[in-house]
């Protein structure tokens, strides 16, 4: 990962360092990414797109994720057509918003379906990887060095012309490499080259990198590696011994390799922030794969995953991040899975659900991720009234201070439910108790939100459904109270305060529930609370 430090920064989007957190910067300063992904073929047709836009506006995000496609910039060998990619780029500056383009070169959700025709033809100039059974995939080998050359060729025109067109404006703040690369249907490629390769020495690069972060290693991987002697020469089988899971390894390590290489290609241009994203070995069923994914080949195999992801770092260092789409498992495990050895959290696609604007709003609070982007952003039908605009407009009015306090230790992010009601943290000098509200007797309601500690005895609250109580570790007086309890805003970055809370309307420091349930009183009680509000304690005998 390319990091640049805050003393010298460029003036195209970057990544840099604040305490334990990587930030993206746009224009100079930190960018809090509150995204949607289009649909893929949504962007393939800029009439199709433009009454999109007032859509996404209205949903509150102020960054698009959409696909560009080799097969449409490049329908002729050497012959670029920006038509696609000026009108994206004009159409978001239109309406303010930032991209990020996801390159769908050579390979998209594991196949091969948006190279062009050109090169699906030439299937001999550029082969194809084959499975056990013998047969050609509709998946570009990577052990032809056509394949990666004719990809880094166009991904380099790609990043050169962004930067021609865009380089004072900063529409474009990342690029995604690729879609979800890895081979499905089998653990790894048995062309003959593929299988030469295989046979042949682990590359001295990857064992050396292994050598140098053993305590940082997955466990798995380390125990693969060691169990089998912790040999540093000698074949994949050698050093990892047999089974489909050295056969991800050895995918992994060559998609890495390709994948960079592309990666480079685009950097020497413009030298815009990187990412891979991962297909997640997540268990669910997909039609035409063996059921239950349990095995390289259900998922792509040689992907980004989180028991792969050392030897990605090893081979991709021009990718600054790897990042988990994640709509299957634990979100939360999934979340702290891929902040592994540094690596910056970004979730470039979820699902855009209630589930999904809580999750996203617990990523970017607890693991300081760079931003959320739920699939398919453009399929909401009513984006005014979608929990996920109810997220993004705290996420609009919360970000300079969610960013302000990213890496700081101040912030805490959490997601409540029936089996998890409650969260406990150490934050400015409090222990935290958060808990789900209570509902009368009704089932219990999520909660989520986040707490920010922003002065002494001062604490910033957003969210949905839960109550906060204090409890003193440090020495002085043990009792905790409230002091004052204000609704409010954010505006232009300033605190404009609104109702002071108190008697009926602060039975403690609570958020409301998203649905209000019955309240068995001849007179219903006022919201106890609001969205967004400050709670300042104190402490007394």
């Amino acid at each position: 990962m390319s990091v640049t430090e805050p003393s010298a920064p460029p003036t195209a989007p970057h990544l840099r360092r604040q305490g334990s957190a990587t930030q993206l910067v746009v224009d100079g300063a930190p960018f809090l990414i509150i995204g949607g992904e289009l649909h893929n073929s949504t962007s393939s047709d800029l009439a199709a797109l433009q009454p999109v836009w007032e859509r996404l506006v209205g949903i509150g995000i102020n960054t698009v994720l959409a696909a560009v496609s080799w097969e449409l910039i490049e329908p002729d060998e050497g012959h670029f057509d920006w038509t696609l990619v000026d009108g994206l780029i004009d159409q978001a500056r239109q309406h303010g918003l930032r991209l990020i383009l996801l390159w769908f070169g050579s390979w998209k959700n594991g196949e091969s379906t948006y190279a062009p025709p050109w090169v699906k033809r030439d299937y001999r100039r550029f082969p194809r990887a084959r499975r056990a059974d013998g047969l050609a995939a509709e998946v570009l080998s990577l052990f032809a060095d056509a394949n990666w050359q004719a990809d880094a060729s166009v991904f380099a025109a790609l990043l050169r012309h962004i930067r021609d067109v865009d380089s004072e404006h900063h529409t474009v703040i990342m690029v995604q490499v690729e879609n979800e690369a890895g081979l499905l249907r089998d653990s790894r490629d048995r062309s003959p080259a593929a299988e030469a390769a295989f046979a042949a020495s682990v590359p001295r690069a990857l064992l050396d990198s292994l050598a140098a972060h053993r305590d940082e290693l997955w466990p798995a991987l380390r125990e693969r590696w060691e169990g089998h002697g912790g040999q540093t020469t000698g074949s994949w089988e050698d050093i990892f011994g047999t089974g489909p899971e050295t056969d991800e390894l050895f995918m992994a390590w060559h998609y890495a390799r390709y994948i960079d290489a592309v990666a480079a290609a685009g950097k020497t241009e413009y030298e815009l922030p990187l990412f891979v994203n991962a297909w997640l070995n997540a268990v669910a069923t997909i039609p035409g794969l063996p059921a239950g994914g349990q095995a390289p080949g259900s998922w792509p195999s040689g992907g980004p995953l989180p028991h792969t992801l050392d030897v990605w770092q090893a081979g991709a260092p021009h990718i600054d991040m790897f990042c988990p789409d994640i709509y299957f498992g634990d979100f939360f495990d999934w979340c702290r899975q891929y902040t592994r050895r540094g690596n910056p959290l970004f979730i470039p696609e979820m699902r855009r659900d209630a589930e999904g604007a809580r999750n996203g709003l617990f990523a970017i609070a607890q693991h300081d991720a760079l931003g959320m982007s739920p699939f398919g952003i453009d399929s909401l039908v009513s984006p005014e009234d979608a929990p996920l605009a109810r997220t993004y407009r705290l996420l609009q009015q919360l970000a300079p201070l969610i960013l302000a306090h990213q890496g700081q230790g101040t912030m805490i992010g959490f997601v409540l439910d029936a089996e998890c009601p409650t969260v406990r943290c150490e934050l400015g000098g409090y222990e935290l108790e958060i808990t789900t509200q209570p509902t009368f007797g009704g089932p219990t309601q999520p909660g989520y939100g986040l707490v920010i500690s922003t002065e002494p005895d001062t604490f910033v609250g957003a969210g949905y459904g839960f109550r906060v109580s204090f409890r003193a570790t440090t020495p002085g007086s043990a009792q905790v109270g409230l002091g004052t309890v204000d609704e409010g805003t954010l505006v232009d970055r300033q605190w404009v305060a609104g109702r002071r809370l108190n008697g009926d309307e602060r039975q403690g420091w609570t958020f409301p529930l998203v649905k209000p349930p019955p309240i068995p009183f001849p007179i219903p009680l006022l919201p106890a609370g609001t969205a967004i509000s400050r709670c300042v304690v104190y402490r007394y005998e």
